[in-house]
């Protein structure tokens, strides 16, 4: 059960309504993590522009929604799990595919580096090292890109902790965590 009142997108007002209509639109539904958020306009406005900018980003919705699953799955987020599996899927990406990215694993080298990098920023809170960044550069990713793929994990990070914290109800199709 929610910890936090979910915000009824037809009773909102000001700023809240207004993202969540955009929201609607683009999703046809309204997830109940943009409900749950929706009780802050400067949380859910900050949420959605997230959002907006990484998906006008270099890296791509693919890689966008790998590096989701394997965030997810490495902060226990069910939530997040199911709804950038169908997301991903929904980019073109193939369930097998999806389900290797959760544990993060990839047949592409470059998807490969990118989601050890992710995976590490999360379990060692961005302690990374020289190392890890030339890894990047190593398999193809250039100063833009790896900016990126951290501004990836720290916004699926806020999503994380928002549905682990408040208990958000999954409306989207299960996924067990591994």
């Amino acid at each position: 059960m929610n910890r936090i009142e979910m915000v009824n997108p037809e009773s909102a007002s000001g700023e809240s309504k207004e993202i969540l209509a955009q929201i609607q639109k683009t999703f046809g539904a309204t997830p109940n993590m943009f409900k749950t958020i929706a009780s802050s306009p400067a949380a859910l406005k900050m949420m959605w522009a997230g959002f907006g900018a990484l998906g006008g980003g270099k890296i791509g919705a693919k890689l966008g929604e790998q590096i989701a699953v394997a965030v997810a799955n490495a902060n226990r987020c069910e939530y997040c799990l199911a709804a950038h599996t169908a997301l991903g899927k929904g980019a073109g990406l193939s369930a097998e595919t999806m389900s290797q990215a959760q544990v993060g694993k990839s047949d592409d080298a470059r998807t490969q580096a990118a989601l050890t990098f992710a995976i590490k920023l999360v379990k060692e809170r961005a302690h990374v090292s020289e190392s890890d960044v030339e890894s990047l550069r190593g398999a193809g990713f250039g100063d833009e890109e790896i900016a990126e793929l951290l501004a990836h994990v720290a916004l699926n990070i806020f999503t994380n902790y928002t549905n682990v914290a408040f208990d958000v109800p999954v409306d989207f199709q299960k996924v067990a965590l591994r």
